[in-house]
């Protein structure tokens, strides 16, 4: 496909329009570093989806399952994603079905986190206790992307004070990432009190949400853009950009791989199967990146 990027050959790729893939790839690297972006989703995307066959957390799983949240409300919180989780990935129901039961769902499991009174000063511990994993080669990606002065913004439904921990006890918290999510609000003593608006949640993911941020505005020369993402509401993550001129979407194909391949395959330009690296995104930004 493109010999500059010998990742694109590994087994866990697929591509429905190579020719059209390699055209973008070739523009970005053209264009350089000054014109690039990248906007990520966080949960399974930059995170691992399994390890050994084990399932890792997201960042609600990590708040959900930690000491901070009673064994009863822990039942709740699990009976919500037995509920909602089939809803939101059900091919079958149109996103007007999906919005008002995904905001139910956010809202009803933010609700009950709030009665557990989670204390500001425990998250650290708590990500530090939990499976929570980056996707292997996750340095390399951070590394590249702050030494050439790429913007990387992570757009996520998660809870955005546990994922920024985890980047950062990763040590790749670094200036040029910028994080837009759910945010927990707490009083001064320290105890979550709410969570700050507007709700973000699987199928919102655009600039309805941006409104108001001025992120992309700031960034309205870079109009190529890597977009990283492991479902369908993250193909409109990149919505709120005033001019695009090249996008790339990479799709992560976690679960259900056989069930909802086509799905993916329409929708992302390059879809990685079971795949736990960023291998084949580190591989096309050291040719696009590299002079």
């Amino acid at each position: 496909l493109c010999p500059q990027v010998p990742e694109l050959e590994k087994a866990t790729v697929r591509i429905r329009q190579p020719e059209r893939v390699r055209g973008i790839i070739r523009s970005l690297r053209e264009q350089g570093a000054a014109k690039l972006q990248v906007v990520s989703d966080f949960d399974m995307t930059l995170s691992r989806f399994g390890c050994n066959g084990r399932r890792c957390p997201t960042s609600h799983n990590i708040l959900e399952t930690s000491r901070a949240v009673s064994e009863d409300s822990r039942k709740k919180l699990k009976d919500l994603l037995h509920y909602y989780y089939p809803i939101e990935i059900d091919p079958n129901r149109t996103l007007e079905e999906k919005c008002p039961l995904m905001v139910e769902w956010w809202t009803r499991a933010q609700e009950l986190l709030v009665q557990q009174k989670i204390r500001k000063d425990d998250i650290a511990q708590i990500v530090r206790e939990s499976e929570a994993m980056l996707r292997d080669g996750f340095k390399e990606f951070f590394d590249q992307l702050h030494k050439n002065n790429v913007p990387l913004f992570i757009f996520s439904a998660g809870v955005g004070d546990v994922l920024e921990e985890i980047i950062r006890q990763a040590s790749v918290f670094y200036s040029n990432v910028n994080v837009v999510s759910n945010y927990m609000d707490f009083d001064d003593d320290g105890v979550l009190t709410h969570f700050k608006g507007p709700l973000i949640h699987t199928y919102n993911k655009n600039n309805t949400v941006l409104q108001g941020t001025g992120y992309f505005q700031q960034l309205s020369t870079r109009t190529n853009i890597i977009l990283l993402g492991d479902s369908m509401g993250d193909l409109t993550m990149a919505d709120g950009i005033p001019s695009v001129e090249n996008i790339l979407k990479i799709g992560f194909l976690n679960d259900k791989v056989e069930e909802r391949r086509g799905q993916y395959l329409e929708a992302y330009d390059i879809v990685l199967e079971s795949d736990e690296t960023l291998d084949v995104v580190n591989g096309i930004l050291r040719y696009i990146l590299t002079e």
